[in-house]
């Protein structure tokens, strides 16, 4: 090999993922000449000289490269990292450097020709179709199987990739995929089910040598985010040769005889089959941190050289580890500060760690690869050792976020319309019952929902009226509950049945663990029921006592009284602050689907349950001011005002109707607490000045809580808070105490 001393290199390219090419030039004696349209490009601090261009301006390149070359001469051109082969390609023809043709590094950059490239020569891929317009996606599903995955034909970094599952998730995908598409071109295949591996492999002199083959690890579905990859793959070898040999096809029909290429390979049940294939080396950290660190080989070394038009020197590997790459993300909301980074590189097996988020920046939920906080190298000498060392890195670096920053009502709804899918909730902008998409199991009421609707409507019909010539006050919402301070009178109320009638969004574990935590954290408490199965109860139990006995357990009026002994008192046990029955749920849909029995009781029976435990004990599904007196004088401690959603019977008026009169009868005698209908924090006032003491949200705190989990259940709590305290101030009133009957005008009764 002639000595490459002196020699310029042009590297496409000045960001993070570019930094290691351009330091291995450096200590190669190469002069560095790197391009960025970024002024303040990190690439740019250690190069000898720079060009301020877009890596996608090919003509601009072009003209600057050979501007350049004219009294200075490059000798190669490269990039690493990022998408610019095409215009490393235009580059190398151009001046005449080494380099792969133009036309073959179009059909390694757009997906659709790369798909089309690689059918024609029968490599194995999923079938596919080209789109531009929606309607061409809408035909396109005619001819493909789902589930489907729309991208973009011309970007990387799954920027704008997302997984199709049904046919009516193809107008919400087409829009998301249209966002990060450059030229408006976008590509729907079939998905590949199975593990995903990530391959390096250097082309010259007629051979193409495999240099890293990494496994992925891909989360988040519908959108594909790499936390992560392990270098060397844990996979069989068998799996691997097939793994070289569909990579090197594959190179091959696509024209990558010299330089790098870098393949995204899905292990399916029918065998091996590319993702894509791209003509540069990965970005991810593959190429510069975990191969090397596995091997001892600088791949940056050999792709510099054969950029050159040189042969590749020291390929073969000096030594055998583990190296992992792990992705640290941030929690969603606006990052307030970064702390344990410098103790988390001093942990033994960390390499490096890259941040990319800074003190002020807005976290978003990533729906890519580039939406990261920053990423972790670990070597060691197993991948479990590799792992504990990550963990250990998890536990030190701390990420304060404000979360609700980050989020809007649009976000939380979009997310939430999207993990719900189109059986089970619309997410409409009025939760009212009229259009919805489920009954039970499900989101939804009983029979045509009019219960359910006439929650809402009952509400809606009361208008509240300002008092503006006063004094100026300062509304204060804060309220005392059974003992327990609360900020503000809005609780959530009891939902389970995640799997059942929440299309399994999440386990019930981790429902009650997010709204008893998202609850207590913003000053207020969560109730939660026992589910009709009959171990639920022990999964509410657990998140209760994550939050230490903060909340409230409901249980369903179950026929035998020792399971409901067990519950009561194992809740109790716990420090639990109160626990209750609903006592409409006797005839409960979802009860009777499991053959179990719920039943009636009378006013005696229920003073014996009650007896159960020392602790307050409350009677939810009260609906007649009978009911609500009998409650006050067997001494309950508070009562609930609800019709259970306008789940139980269809027929019922909504709850806005009857709380006055049941007000009129026990106001000051017993807490009154209220749910059904309430949607806004003028909702609150009305129901409060209807009598309430309390109130209960349920849907809308699920909606907000599977759209954006603790952040989505503090930005609806802040909302309805909020619009209390403006309903409050415009009507004068400074405690909710203070809150009448006056202020509201119904629509038709006055």
């Amino acid at each position: 090999m002639k000595s490459v001393a002196d020699k310029t290199i042009l590297i496409i390219g000045g960001g993070l993922l570019q930094v290691p090419i351009i330091q291995t030039a450096k200590t190669m004696k190469l002069k560095t000449l790197v391009a960025d349209m970024n002024p303040n490009s990190i690439g740019f601090q250690i190069a000898d000289e720079k060009i301020i261009m877009s890596t996608k301006d090919l003509e601009g390149m072009v003209r600057e490269a050979k501007r350049y070359n004219q009294s200075k001469p490059i000798h190669g051109v490269i990039t690493a990292g990022t998408d610019a082969s095409m215009t490393v390609a235009a580059v190398a023809s151009a001046i005449g450097l080494p380099g792969i043709r133009f036309i073959d590094a179009e059909a390694c950059s757009n997906k659709v020709k790369m798909r089309q490239r690689l059918k024609e020569h029968g490599l194995p891929i999923p079938r596919f179709a080209p789109v531009w317009s929606l309607q061409d996606a809408k035909d396109a599903v005619e001819n493909l199987s789902f589930p489907l995955v729309m991208k973009p034909a011309d970007n990387m970094g799954a920027r704008g990739v997302i997984k199709v599952n049904q046919k009516e998730d193809i107008p919400h995908a087409f829009r998301h995929a249209k966002k990060f598409c450059p030229t408006g071109e976008l590509i729907l295949e079939e998905y590949m089910e199975g593990p995903e591996l990530s391959v390096d492999a250097l082309a010259f002199q007629g051979q193409i040598r495999m240099t890293g083959i990494a496994d992925r690890i891909i989360e988040r579905e519908p959108f594909f985010i790499e936390i992560g990859h392990n270098m060397p793959s844990a996979l069989p070898q068998q799996i691997l040769d097939e793994v070289e040999d569909v990579m090197t096809r594959g190179m091959k029909a696509l024209g990558i005889h010299l330089g790098a290429g870098k393949g995204d390979i899905k292990v399916t049940k029918d065998g091996v089959k590319i993702g894509e294939i791209a003509a540069r080396l990965s970005g991810g950290f593959m190429s510069a941190f975990t191969y090397p660190l596995s091997t001892g080989v600088n791949l940056n070394r050999a792709a510099l050289l054969i950029a050159l038009g040189e042969h590749p020197d020291n390929l073969e590997p000096v030594v055998s580890r583990v190296s992992i790459e792990r992705s640290l993300l941030a929690t969603p909301g606006k990052l307030l500060q970064i702390s344990g980074v410098d103790e988390a590189k001093k942990i033994d097996g960390v390499n490096e760690i890259f941040l990319q988020s800074k003190p002020g920046d807005v976290i978003k939920e990533p729906t890519n690869n580039i939406d990261k906080s920053g990423h972790v190298i670990i070597s060691a000498n197993t991948l479990d050792e590799a792992n504990s060392i990550f963990e250990k890195v998890k536990n030190t670096i701390r990420f304060e976020v404000d979360e609700v920053f980050s989020v809007s009502e649009k976000e939380i709804n979009d997310n939430a319309r999207l993990r719900f899918g189109k059986d089970i909730c619309w997410v409409c902008k009025v939760c009212d019952g009229v259009n919805c998409a489920s009954g039970i199991p499900g989101m939804g009421g009983v029979g045509r929902m009019e219960t359910f609707q006439d929650n809402y409507t009952a509400l809606q019909e009361f208008h509240i009226i300002p008092r503006y010539i006063r004094e100026h006050i300062t509304p204060v919402i804060e309220s005392t509950f059974l003992g327990t301070t609360l900020k503000t009178p809005i609780m959530a109320a009891p939902m389970t049945g995640v799997g059942t009638n929440m299309n399994f969004v999440m386990t019930d574990l981790d429902y009650a663990q997010t709204v008893t935590r998202s609850f207590v954290q913003n000053g207020s408490i969560a109730w939660l029921g026992d589910g009709a199965s009959p171990d639920k109860y022990k999964l509410m139990l657990n998140a209760i006592e994550k939050v230490d006995g903060k909340a409230i357990l409901i249980c369903k009026p179950r026929a035998d009284d020792s399971l409901l002994k067990q519950r009561l008192q194992e809740a109790e046990s716990m420090g639990i602050l109160a626990v209750g029955m609903d006592i409409d749920a006797v005839n409960f849909k979802t009860m009777a689907s499991k053959n179990l029995s719920s039943v009636a009781r009378s006013l005696d029976a229920l003073i014996q349950i009650k007896k159960y435990v020392k602790i307050p004990f409350i009677l939810k599904g009260i609906m007649s001011p009978e009911d609500a007196q009998l409650a006050v004088d067997a001494g309950f401690d508070a009562i609930v005002i609800s019709n259970h959603g306008g789940r139980v019977l269809d027929g019922l008026p909504g709850t806005a109707r009857v709380l006055p009169e049941i007000a009129k009868l026990t106001k000051g005698k017993i807490p009154i607490v209220v749910d059904g209908g309430i949607r806004s924090g003028m909702d609150v006032f009305r129901m409060i000045a209807l009598g309430a003491d309390f109130v209960l949200v349920g849907r809308p705190v699920a909606i907000s809580l599977v759209g954006s989990e603790d952040a989505g259940v503090r930005f609806l709590l802040n909302r309805y808070s909020d619009e209390l305290k403006q309903s409050m101030s415009i009507t004068g009133t400074k405690h909710l105490s203070d809150i009448e009957r006056s202020m509201l005008r119904h629509k038709y009764l006055g």
